[in-house]
């Protein structure tokens, strides 16, 4: 497991919200970190307060997305996503979140729990060596791509590759249902992803991101 945050004991107690699918597992993490004196549980996790959360989820999906979104941007408390499984895709939509706090809950210890909290609660990054392969490998097609002339055109830093797919139909004057046919998502699916580009880069409604993709050479 990657580490970039010491494991060191602090006297402040970290606060905690888990969001969980149905109330055996919430319960599940709760009795996982109960145990242990520097973590402080929030009853609720629809209550202000918490320094962390721990989103666990099947699969990732536009839902998942939509709340990390909102705990991250809005809430403005560092995540800890816990889930089954993830494709390279999604896994950039995450960190383009700005979560860099993965478990796998195959691995979901208390332990390795208990140290993704105090990793996100400081800002740090946690993820399973085979995510951070993907993230290389990712890094250095990005690099490949640049060297042979291809440029951000094709995979763009900063905006992932179905950021771009949609906003390119934008710009060619599709509405949402028809993004929607075009790319095999749902309406929602779109929405969802361009209010992340427009949350995330914080502009002011589609036009402007598109102006801004154009701007940034990422279509």
């Amino acid at each position: 497991m990657l580490q970039f945050v010491d494991d060191v004991r602090t006297s402040h107690r970290v606060a905690v919200a888990i969001h969980a699918p149905d109330p055996l597992t919430r319960a599940g993490a709760m009795s996982q970190l109960r145990q242990y004196p520097e973590i402080s549980l929030v009853d609720d996790p629809r209550q202000d307060g918490a320094d962390v959360a721990v989103l666990i989820a099947d699969a990732f999906d536009e839902t998942v997305l939509s709340r990390l979104s909102r705990l991250v941007r809005a809430e403005k408390v560092g995540v800890v996503l816990v889930l089954d499984r993830i494709r390279e895709a999604e896994l950039l939509d995450v960190v383009a979140c700005g979560v860099t706090t993965i478990l796998w809950r195959r691995e979901a210890t208390g332990a390795r729990l208990r140290q993704a909290v105090l990793a996100a609660g400081k800002g740090g990054c946690e993820l399973p060596p085979d995510l951070l392969a993907q993230l290389i490998g990712h890094m250095g097609r990005l690099q490949e791509g640049k060297a042979g002339g291809q440029g951000a055109s094709s995979v763009a830093l900063g905006m992932v590759p179905r950021e771009v797919d949609v906003l390119r139909l934008v710009a060619d004057g599709m509405d949402t249902a028809e993004i929607a046919v075009e790319l095999a998502y749902s309406e929602r699916t779109v929405k969802n992803i361009l209010h992340t580009v427009t949350t995330r880069f914080q502009l002011r409604n589609r036009a402007h991101a598109v102006a801004y993709a154009l701007r940034e050479g990422y279509i």
